[in-house]
C-alpha cells in the first residue's frame, strides 16, 4: 500500500506539455505510480494510507526558487512559510557574492555586518551561532537545523565570489597577485567539491565588484570543471546594462562555463522597454551554442541595502572604512558628487533619484519610524547610515512592466524571488513571487500559460541545477509536490502588507511529506542540503594569466 495518493489531480507535469487527469502515488518520498484517466478508463486504482481528492486542482511538480536570501533564515525559522505556503520546495541560497562560507573568523564577521539588511545576524545578534567555516560545514549545518530535524525546505549553495575575494585579499580595490588568485581559485574548487551547484557574483556590490574580468574568467574555469554554472548579478542594470550583459556572456564563453543571469531585468529610465533588446542579445548567444539561463521576480521594484547605493571607491575596506568616509564632511561631499552627478556604480552608474528610494527596513528599533517613507535627499540617506550603522535595506522603485513581462516569457526564463526576509516592510516578492505568477500572470492576464509558467519554476530549473529526479511529475521522482487551485491561487502580499501568505495553495510536499496541509504549515522539517557530486574526474584546472 502506497503512502498517499491524489485523486483525480490535474496534471501540469513541469515538462510543458499539456496537462492531464490522472491518480498520483507517493510512497517512501518518491513518486512510484501514475495512473492516468483512472476513474474513467476503469482502471485498477492506486490505494493509499491516506487519499486527497485533487478534483479540480493541479498537482505540479515544487517550486524552484532559483535566488533566494534564506541563508539564516532556514536555520533561524524552523516554519519558514514564507517560502513554503508559497510552494516553494527548493530554495538556491549564496546569492549575489555575499555569504557566510567558506570563511575565517576575520571574514565570518566582515560579511555578517556587510550584509546584515540581507539576512539579519548583525553585530550583537547573537539568536544564531555561525560556527561553522566551510562550505560543507555550511550544508552539513542545514542538514542537522532544528535539533537535528533539517530545514523546512530544500537547499542548495553557491560559493559566493565576494565572499571568497574578502576572505583571500580582504576589501582592497586592486587586481589579486598570482598568489592569491590561487588561493581564490582552491577556495572555489574546495566549495564545489563540497558539494556547491556553482558560484555567484555581487558586481555592484564590494568587494566582488574590485575582480576585474581575468580573474572572473579564471574562478569561471574552475566551477566549469566540476560541472557548476556561474551566477552573476552582472556590473549594471541601468547605465551600460546591455553592456554587464554581453560582457557575462563573453567571459563565461571564454571559460567554458554555463551561465544564469540572477533578477535579469532592465531598470532606470534609460531601459525602458528595452527588453527586446537583452532578449536578441541572449538568443543571438544561445544559437551560437551559449549555455545560458536567468530568473526573474514578477514585479517592478527592486530591493537593495542602502549602503549598495555608494560608489565603490567609498566603500574600500570594509564597513568601518565606510562609515568614517560618511562621517568625514569632505569625503561624504564626493559620495554625494557621485551619487547625484556622476551616477554611481553602486546605483548601475544612474543619477541618485531619493523619490524612488523607500526605505523597508532598519538594523536598529529606534529607527523603526523611518521605514516605509521615500527618502528626500542625501543628508537623510547619510543620517540614516551612519545612525544605523549600515543596516538600512530600501526598495527602489525603477523597474518597468513591459520589461518584466517580455523576459518572463523567454524560453530560458525561471522563476527567483530574490526575497529579502529582514525588514519591517520587506518586498512583497519574497512571500508572493510564485502565487503572483500563477494568479496574475497566468490566470489573469494571460501572459504565460499554466502549462509553460509551470515549466518555468520547475523542471527548467531543475535542469540548470542538474538534479536528475527532480522539477517533474514522473514516476521514480522526488515526491516534492504542490496542489494548487488554479481558480484561486494568487499572492496575498502586497507593499502595505507584505508578509501576507498566498491563497489556494492547500498542500505541499517536500520528500514525500506534507509541510503544508489544508493550507497550514506543519511541524515537518523535510529539507536537506540539496549537494552536487562532481564529476569523477576532476582536477583544478592550470591557471591562466592574473
Amino acid at each position: 500500500m502506497m503512502d498517499l495518493v491524489f485523486r483525480d489531480a490535474e496534471v501540469v507535469d513541469g515538462s510543458g506539455a499539456p496537462s492531464y487527469r490522472a491518480d498520483v502515488a507517493v510512497a517512501g518520498g518518491r513518486i512510484v505510480s501514475i495512473v492516468r484517466e483512472a476513474a474513467a478508463a476503469g482502471c485498477r486504482r492506486p490505494t493509499a494510507r491516506r487519499s486527497v481528492d485533487a478534483e479540480g486542482l493541479v498537482l505540479s511538480p515544487g517550486f524552484v526558487d532559483m535566488h533566494a536570501h534564506s541563508d539564516l533564515a532556514l536555520l533561524r525559522d524552523p516554519d519558514h512559510s514564507a517560502k513554503a505556503a508559497q510552494g516553494v520546495t527548493l530554495e538556491v541560497l549564496g546569492q549575489d557574492g555575499l555569504s557566510y562560507a567558506p570563511v575565517d573568523d576575520r571574514t565570518r564577521e566582515e560579511v555578517r555586518r556587510a550584509i546584515a539588511g540581507w539576512n539579519g545576524g548583525g553585530p550583537g545578534d547573537t539568536s544564531l551561532d555561525l560556527d561553522w567555516r566551510t562550505v560543507g560545514e555550511y550544508l552539513d549545518r542545514l542538514d542537522g537545523a532544528h535539533g537535528g530535524e533539517g530545514i523546512a525546505v530544500n537547499a542548495a549553495y553557491l560559493v559566493p565570489q565576494g565572499t571568497v575575494r574578502m576572505y583571500a585579499m580582504g576589501w582592497e580595490d586592486r587586481p589579486a597577485t598570482p598568489a592569491e588568485l590561487d588561493r581564490m581559485r582552491r577556495l572555489v574548487a574546495e566549495g564545489l567539491e563540497q558539494g556547491a551547484v556553482g558560484m555567484s557574483s555581487g558586481l555592484t556590490y564590494t568587494p566582488g565588484m574590485y575582480a576585474p574580468d581575468s580573474e572572473l574568467t579564471e574562478l569561471c574555469r574552475v566551477v566549469a570543471s566540476y560541472g557548476g554554472y556561474y551566477c552573476p548579478h552582472h556590473r549594471s542594470y541601468g547605465a551600460g546594462a546591455l553592456r554587464a550583459y554581453e560582457e557575462m556572456i563573453a567571459l563565461t564563453r571564454e571559460a567554458g562555463c554555463a551561465l544564469h543571469l540572477a533578477h535579469a531585468t532592465m531598470n532606470f529610465g534609460e531601459n525602458e522597454g528595452r527588453a527586446p533588446e537583452l532578449l536578441a542579445l541572449l538568443d543571438r548567444a544561445l544559437d551560437a551554442g551559449g549555455d545560458i539561463s536567468l530568473d526573474t521576480y514578477p514585479y517592478t521594484p527592486g530591493c537593495t541595502t542602502l549602503l549598495a547605493l555608494l560608489p565603490s571607491w567609498a566603500q574600500e575596506g570594509g564597513p568601518d572604512a565606510v562609515l568614517a568616509r560618511l562621517a568625514d564632511g569632505a569625503t561624504a561631499g564626493r559620495i554625494r558628487h557621485d551619487l547625484e552627478v556622476t551616477g554611481s556604480d553602486g546605483c548601475h552608474g544612474v543619477p541618485a533619484d531619493w523619490a524612488t528610494v523607500e526605505v523597508s527596513g532598519v538594523s536598529d528599533p529606534s529607527l523603526a519610524d523611518r521605514v516605509g517613507r521615500r527618502l528626500t535627499g542625501w543628508e537623510e540617506a547619510r543620517a540614516l547610515l551612519l545612525a544605523d550603522r549600515l543596516g538600512t535595506t530600501i526598495l527602489q522603485h525603477v523597474g518597468h512592466e513591459g520589461n518584466v513581462r517580455a523576459i518572463m516569457r523567454h524560453r530560458v526564463h525561471t522563476g527567483g524571488s530574490d526575497g529579502i526576509l529582514q525588514g519591517a516592510k520587506p518586498h512583497p516578492r519574497a512571500y508572493g513571487t510564485f502565487p503572483e505568477y500563477l494568479g496574475r500572470y497566468v490566470r489573469e492576464e494571460g501572459v504565460l500559460s499554466l502549462e509553460e509558467c509551470v515549466a518555468h519554476l520547475t523542471s527548467r530549473p531543475a535542469a540548470r541545477l542538474r538534479l536528475p529526479d527532480r522539477g517533474l511529475v514522473r514516476e521514480g521522482y522526488v515526491a516534492d509536490l504542490v496542489l494548487f487551485d488554479p481558480a484561486t491561487v494568487a499572492s496575498g502580499a502586497t507593499y502595505d502588507s507584505p508578509r501576507t501568505l498566498p491563497v489556494g495553495i492547500p498542500h505541499v510536499l517536500v520528500d514525500g511529506r506534507f509541510v503544508i496541509e489544508d493550507g497550514r504549515r506543519t511541524d515537518a522539517l523535510a529539507g536537506r542540503a540539496i549537494r552536487r557530486t562532481p564529476p569523477r574526474e576532476r582536477r583544478l584546472p592550470p591557471g591562466g594569466p592574473s
